[in-house]
């Protein structure tokens, strides 16, 4: 049976708001205020989900979408809708989440590049994309998200002639490693990984003698032991002038431009002795933080980027733990403060769940001076920041990060200071 329904905000995922008979509809494929005609799809006892049937009253931001696999692809969710007004939509998600908290947002800024040919990461299943909600694979030969590396990737090598299975692809102008297509300059710098294979025993550290390949591996095992780590895998990246090593089916942006901003932004008032980075990955931002600080202590429980960050902060003063960050602080952070003095500023980007439990509360305790938090879920961010505000800290800056346009993806840059 349809509905006729007046769209409100739009919510976090990128659904819209609507409401029939006081009971809340989501609406995938909507935008604020348009007059939709809808046929609810599945009912909840406090919700229902709804699709569209004919727009009446569209919104004058909405627009016709570029890809001809929207819809049916399950990456771009916010086509529909020009890009600038996205990231009006996304900042007020971002708004919204810190204010349900009882944090009164400063004015949020946007870090934001190109909308178009920016993703440096893909994942192909049997060479192309699964069809949204389904496992049915979709064919390709390009995706206009993906960046021009990619795209070359896609073009030159024919569905059929795609690895099998699941398959990570991570092309950028800005990769160092010649990828296995090297001797096609049109797709050079792309690497492609399959699947993980089986744990290896030993660590191989690329471009070292014997000797140097054994003093790095005892480096690299002095906090933990054992990774899964696959050197096919390996990508390398220069970001403003420096380069730093990961493993293509581990974690890292795939918006190289934004990154370079957020990197610049982490990095400004920044330096002095001491610094934590937890939840460090590869170090991605130690690299740079460790030209501001004496010393830079990472904590990563993922111990094949902590491999890589070893060799990222090779030559720098620092240390890194391979343990979660409530084990950290359970087990190393007083003898590591110690040893090495207070911190003066702390780095945090935790997963989409948030701060563990203890490292928050250890964090409000602590009374670091300097805390720049990195969050890809606002919800989490503002529920972290409530109890950093309750603290004593001051919330100083908050930004978009707008990692992933045509998407409700959200991530997030909050600055706080220590004021009591």
């Amino acid at each position: 049976m349809s509905q006729i329904v007046r769209t409100e905000k739009m919510v976090a995922g990128g659904d819209c708001l609507a409401r029939v008979n006081g009971k809340n509809v989501f609406i995938p494929y909507a935008l604020p205020d348009e007059e939709l005609e809808i046929e609810i799809t599945k009912s909840f006892r406090d919700y229902d989900l709804a699709k569209i049937t004919k727009i009446l009253k569209p919104s004058p931001h909405r627009v016709q979408p570029f890809c001809p696999l929207y819809g049916s692809c399950g990456g771009c969710n916010l086509q529909h809708i020009d890009s600038e007004y996205q990231i009006e939509l996304r900042k007020a998600i971002l708004k919204d989440s810190f204010e349900r908290e009882g944090i009164q947002c400063p004015p949020i800024e946007v870090l934001s590049s190109e909308d178009k040919n920016y993703r440096s990461r893909i994942q192909l299943t049997d060479g192309g994309f699964n069809k949204k909600m389904s496992n049915e694979i979709i064919s390709l030969e390009s995706c206009p998200i993906a960046t021009k590396e990619i795209n070359g990737y896609l073009k030159n090598t024919a569905q059929a002639a795609r690895p099998r299975g699941r398959v990570h692809l991570f092309g950028d102008e800005r990769v160092i490693t010649e990828g296995i297509f090297s001797q096609n300059p049109s797709v050079s710098k792309v690497i492609v990984a399959q699947e993980r294979e089986k744990a290896q025993k030993e660590i191989k550290v690329q471009g070292a003698s014997s000797k140097r390949k054994e003093k790095l591996r005892l480096q690299s095992n002095r906090h933990f032991a054992g990774t899964t780590l696959n050197q096919n895998n390996r990508c390398q990246v220069n970001l403003l002038g420096k380069s730093i090593a990961f493993d293509v089916q581990g974690f890292f942006q795939s918006n190289l431009s934004v990154l370079e901003k957020t990197i610049s932004e982490i990095t400004v008032n920044m330096g002095g002795r001491n610094l934590l980075d937890m939840y460090s990955g590869c170090g991605t931002f130690s690299v740079f933080l460790a030209d501001l600080f004496d010393k830079v202590c990472m904590v990563e429980h993922n111990r094949d980027a902590i491999v890589f960050a070893e060799e990222n902060l090779r030559g720098r003063n620092h240390e890194s733990f391979g343990l979660s960050g409530e084990n950290w602080i359970k087990f190393s952070a007083e003898n590591y403060i110690a040893n090495n003095g207070p911190f003066e500023a702390v780095v945090i980007d935790p997963p989409r769940s948030g701060m563990e439990k203890a490292v928050c509360q250890w964090l409000c305790r602590s009374k670091i001076p300097q805390i720049r938090s990195v969050s890809c879920n606002p919800s989490t961010h503002a529920r972290d920041a409530h109890f950093l505000v309750k603290a004593g800290y001051r919330l100083s800056k908050l930004y978009l990060l707008d990692f992933y346009p045509h998407t409700a993806h959200i991530e997030s840059l909050a600055n706080f200071e220590y004021t009591e």
